[in-house]
């Protein structure tokens, strides 16, 4: 009688397998990476631990060593002027002061959250895995598209503080809190994408250029909102700031 032959395991169509041990096979940085190479456990965590324990360390006696400022008891019937976010959310303060609060605080952000989250699924090339900006075309785009996002940011922020869009339509809250944003960030966006394929780049260096743009963005509107926002969320010099408008 012929033993059958049947799988202990059989496969689920359905689903995808991997093994997950260290094996010998292609990749793009086989034979690419630098000699005496070490596995990340223990090597790679150990170092990472250590740098976290100095640091908490260093936090804990620093803290005994310099007090941290108090100000005065909270009073609930008089806000701080100018009242601040903490800086990781003073971007979302700043174009707030330029937009309706829903096309800030919700449409723009969740918009840039799937558009961050799709680019692995945009571009899946494995070439020029792990450099920086992915060629020597990608740093010039990046630079290109670093200088383009600031000198616009800069000018729109100026602009709506001095000239004032809401006072220049009619129906301001449709106009300015909605209309005008959405086509200058579409507009300005589109621009920078058409001017980057001027230089024939990969979807890699494409990603690369939206990006940076994303990022000095990110610190720009922090950096204006920080530094340059005094009472009322007016422009201001930085030397010109009330006390306590800067959360350090």
């Amino acid at each position: 009688m012929k033993a059958e032959n049947r799988e202990v395991f059989p496969r689920d169509p359905s689903k995808t397998y991997g093994l997950m041990a260290l094996v010998k096979g292609t990749s793009p940085q086989v034979e690419k990476g630098m000699e005496d190479t070490v596995m990340s456990w223990p090597h790679l965590i150990i170092l990472e631990v250590l740098a976290a324990l100095g640091t908490t360390v260093l936090l804990l006696f620093w803290s005994l060593a310099a007090s941290a400022p108090m100000r005065a008891p909270v009073n609930p019937e008089i806000s701080d002027n100018p009242a601040k976010a903490a800086w990781y959310f003073l971007n979302l303060q700043e174009i707030l002061l330029h937009m309706n609060p829903v096309l800030a605080g919700l449409i723009i952000p969740a918009l840039v959250i799937i558009a961050l989250m799709a680019i692995p699924y945009i571009d899946r090339s494995k070439k020029d895995i792990g450099v920086w900006f992915a060629s020597k075309k990608g740093r010039s785009i990046a630079l290109w598209s670093a200088v383009y996002t600031a000198v616009w940011l800069i000018a729109l922020i100026i602009f709506d503080e001095f000239v004032r869009v809401r006072s220049l339509v009619a129906e301001s809250e449709l106009m300015a809190g909605w209309v005008i944003p959405i086509l200058v960030i579409g507009g300005l966006s589109t621009l920078l994408y058409v001017i980057i394929r001027r230089w024939c780049p990969t979807t890699r260096e494409v990603m690369v250029g939206l990006f940076t743009a994303f990022v000095v963005s990110y610190f720009l509107l922090i950096i204006s909102a920080l530094f340059f926002r005094g009472y009322g969320l007016h422009l201001t010099w930085p030397w010109d700031l009330p006390p306590g408008a800067l959360p350090f």
